[in-house]
């Protein structure tokens, strides 16, 4: 019996089961896709034996606090971050046990107080102690567009003898004798909702505790000195007395091609006739409506290239040149091949060239579709059947659908009508028979106005009348506008924000004082000059300027969109590449090592968010996304993963040393660098549980469930659990070393890159985003990475192995 006890007690003991313990949530997230996420309930996350694991972890962590005589060594944040888990997994199992969650559907002028509740053992039925009556449904779109803002249901509350009336929406929550409604879809004639229902008092109050004493336990680690986080600190400015920096990395080179299309006439005619950049800047301006959204057409038009070129420019026309040379040069713009495509299959059916096509391509000598039929055939498909082939094949239908659209005068909404539904603008090829004669005449008449005197102009060189069309259009706009959504501010800082480039100038910035500090630090192991400390100086202050660059990018961003920029990859990965940088700073204080590798890591990422098939547009937000949650939860989350990279960036450079390293003192680098590594990985599993459980509060204050196993938040929760395994194996004294410390922070990564990019495109759940065109290639990269990464573990053990042999190394004791 004491030999089960103590091996309950041992931290070999915790580290297996924390490993078995994400492998199997990791393995039901594949179930699920294969299968279907009841499957995955009832084999992993409902089975005895993941009930029977998490006892064990239980039990492990109050053994181990015992043994361990936590608070007899005033281990105050182990204490309490330990307790904080234990009591998360009893609100689980209240929830578990106790709480109950179903479904209520009512119609409008109806009343129900049933709750409908379907579980694994069948369906069930419970009658409320109040009755709800929906008086109204509304689905609120944005304006000009079919995505919904808002769904909102009026309730009167029959309850006590008493009529009460109370309203619910996403985020909004009503709250009746421990029972929770939230909104959760509705009917598709709009006369219904559907609303969530949820009790759980015990398991949420119980849960809702532990992460308050999870949150307490890491401020300890901040603050205690007993701390882990504190002893490392004092280790690193101990060591630093004695030994001094080994400065070795890998700098990784990109290179991209581009097809240039100036030997073609066609495309020479094209930009010898186009509209001055000044007049084009003028016509941006103007506000229009796209996608729910009142942006100005310097937005419309770089978003309109994008979607169909791929590119910011085509040849050296600007966006605005672009679109206002289709406009009033149709026929030869048809004849230009700026039509991006990537899929040689499609090229070769229907003889088209492989990279780029004309839009008259697509059309044959009788005028038919070409595309037609096979088209027809992809979108009779169910979605979840649908091969590479028909994706590419809808893909460009919708390009030549967009272009078709713009060259019939259909797509440009320029104008405001001040009683239309759903607030929506017009174009001058709209159905315009609601709207009174004068206004429509002008709607119809004024743009094809304006594009004849463009062409007028082109001849001439006087802009005069065309400016003034332009200004008449503008006050029409004004005029019309009766909703007040035109914010000339704001279209104003929008047009400023897409001419600074600021993200893709940041990313030059941080490449080039990265690489620079590199080799000032290199210059430094060798000789110590006033110089190359200057240098280093003003470097660092260098990158903080581009890091507040980065920074007013963002608050640029945030102000256009009116919510905080990470709601989708392209800000994500912007705010990535912050949160590195910021990591970068706080340790680089400590190395400069540490502020190079995450300078040139933060380069990286913004290079990557810059890549074609990167969505970079400004959208609007689906309603559970209007919640202050969202920018505590990913703000939080995704810090954690520039810390990571942090990590990463250093284990990859002590593995480099040990492969290479000739002298004994290179441990002495290793072992700084390692600390550095340690501290950075434990502020980022601190803010990643924080944020992960930050997520969970979010949940349930939208949906009513804390914790739904979705494959994101079971991802997200399998990364805290692979690193705090990591942070752990120095209390195993055969893994107590720095090589597999080193290559253990590498290889943790990956939990990192499949919660942040393998859920959202090889798994389903709700946050899925689906897959963006030439995302597979990235997985190409990671394959050949990984195998990289494996050559060096095994080159880097030599090393250490040799340096071993030559005398005892470092530990984290």
């Amino acid at each position: 019996m004491e030999k089960i006890r103590q091996l309950l007690a041992s931290y070999k003991t915790t580290i297996v089961l924390l490993l078995v313990y994400a492998f199997l949530m990791a393995l039901a997230t594949f179930i699920e896709k294969e299968m279907t996420t009841e499957a995955a309930k009832v084999m992993i996350y409902y089975s005895p034996v993941f009930f029977f694991l998490q006892f064990l972890l239980v039990v492990n962590f109050i053994l181990t606090f015992i043994d361990h005589r936590f608070i007899k060594r005033r281990r105050w944040a182990l204490t309490v971050i330990h307790f904080a888990f234990v009591v998360i997994l009893a609100g689980a199992l209240t929830t578990h046990v106790f709480g109950k969650e179903g479904t209520m559907h009512i119609r409008e002028g109806e009343t129900n107080n049933v709750m409908v509740m379907h579980t694994s053992k069948g369906v069930f039925k419970e009658e409320l102690p109040f009755t709800l009556e929906l008086t109204k449904f509304r689905l609120i779109r944005y304006p000009g567009s079919m995505s919904p803002s808002s769904y909102e249901s009026d309730l009167r509350i029959h309850i006590d003898g008493e009529v009460r009336e109370a309203r619910v929406y996403m985020n909004n929550v009503l709250d009746l004798k421990g029972y929770r409604f939230f909104q959760a879809s509705y009917d598709e004639d709009e006369q219904g909702t559907v609303l969530s229902v949820n009790k759980d008092v015990a398991g949420r109050n119980i849960t809702y505790a532990g992460y308050f004493f999870l949150v307490a336990g890491f401020v300890l680690m901040f603050v205690t000195p007993n701390s882990r986080l504190n002893k490392l600190s004092r280790q690193l400015n101990e060591l630093r007395r004695s030994a001094k920096l080994t400065v070795v990395f890998l700098l990784i080179a990109f290179s991209a091609a581009a097809q240039d299309f100036t030997s073609q006439a066609i495309f020479q005619a094209v930009q010898r006739n186009a509209v001055p950049v000044e007049h084009a800047a003028e016509f941006g301006q103007l506000p229009v409506q796209f996608a729910g959204r009142i942006i100005p057409m310097n937005t419309f038009s770089a978003e309109l290239l994008r979607k169909i070129h791929k590119d910011n420019k085509i040849g050296k026309l600007n966006s605005d040149q672009f679109l206002l040379g289709i406009l009033t040069m149709p026929k030869m713009w048809m004849q230009v091949p700026f039509i991006a495509n990537s899929n040689e299959e499609v090229a070769k059916m229907f003889q088209l060239p492989e990279q780029h096509f004309a839009y008259a391509q697509v059309f044959d000598p009788k005028g038919n579709y070409k595309l037609l039929a096979r088209v027809n055939e992809a979108y009779h498909k169910p979605e979840s059947q649908r091969n590479e082939f028909d994706k590419d094949i809808i893909k460009l239908d919708e390009k030549i659908n967009i272009l078709f659209l713009l060259l019939n005068h259909k797509l440009v909404a320029l104008f405001p009508k001040a009683d239309a539904p759903n607030d929506t603008w017009y174009a001058p090829g709209d159905d315009l028979s609601g709207i009174p004669e004068e206004d429509s005449l002008f709607i119809s008449r004024s743009l094809p106005l304006y594009l004849s005197e463009v062409n007028r102009s082109l001849e001439s060189g006087d802009w005069q009348q065309p400016n003034t069309i332009l200004d008449s259009i503008a006050a029409f706009q004004q005029k019309a506008d009766q909703a007040g959504h035109i914010n000339p501010k704001k279209i104003r800082t929008e047009i400023r924000y897409n001419k600074q480039n600021i993200f893709s100038k940041t990313r030059t910035g941080y490449f080039a004082l990265g690489l620079l500090l590199l080799m000032t630090a290199f210059l430094r192991l060798f000789k110590e000059a006033m110089w190359t400390n200057i240098l280093s100086k003003v470097l660092v202050w260098g990158i903080f300027l581009v890091f507040l660059y980065h920074v007013y990018g963002m608050a640029m961003r945030w102000y256009i969109s009116g919510y905080a920029p990470w709601s989708n990859s392209y800000e994500t990965m912007v705010y990535v590449a912050w949160a590195t940088i910021l990591a970068g700073l706080i340790f680089g204080r400590k190395s400069d090592l540490t502020l190079a590798t995450a300078t040139i890591f933060g380069g990286i990422i913004l290079f990557v968010s810059g890549l074609n098939w990167m969505e970079p547009q400004i959208t609007t937000l689906v309603p559970v996304l209007k919640s202050p949650w969202l920018m505590f939860h990913v703000a939080v989350t995704v810090a954690a993963y520039g810390f990571f990279g942090i990590s990463l960036l250093l284990g990859l450079s002590n593995l480099l040393i040990l492969s290479v390293a000739k002298k004994e003192t290179a441990m002495l680098h290793v072992r700084e660098l390692s600390i550095i590594n340690n501290m950075s990985l434990l502020v980022g599993l601190a803010l990643m549980t924080i944020g992960t459980f930050l997520g969970g509060i979010w949940a349930n204050e939208s949906w009513g469930r804390y914790w739904s196993w979705d494959p994101k938040e079971t991802w997200a929760l399998i990364t805290v659990v692979v690193y705090s395994v990591v942070t752990h194996i120095h209390l195993v004294r055969k893994l107590n070393n720095d090589w597999f410390f080193n290559l253990a922070s590498v290889m943790a990564f990956a939990s990192v890159l499949m919660t942040f990019w393998g859920v959202n495109y090889l798994l389903s759940g709700l946050h899925s985003y689906g897959e963006n065109e030439g995302v597979s290639e990235v997985f190409v990269y990671l394959y050949a990475i990984l195998f990289g990464v494996i050559v060096l573990a095994l080159v880097s053990y030599r090393g250490y192995k040799k340096f071993k042999s030559q005398g005892p190394t470092s530990n984290f004791y």
